[in-house]
């Protein structure tokens, strides 16, 4: 949970700053971010797939 939160915090500030200097972003569209969210998911899964098989 904290690396979570120091990326988020390290992800703000990054924003910030590119804001600031009227940068583009360097991050995906949204649509990127879904779709990794829905790999993570994915591998998540099969892992507790996993472990209900095969206490």
């Amino acid at each position: 949970m904290k690396e979570a939160v120091l990326s988020l915090v390290a992800g703000w500030m990054v924003g910030v700053l590119f804001g600031w200097l009227k940068l583009p972003l360097p991050a995906p569209p949204l649509i990127g971010f879904v779709g990794a969210l829905g790999i993570l998911f994915g591998a998540w899964s099969i892992e507790q797939f996993k472990s209900f098989l095969l206490p």
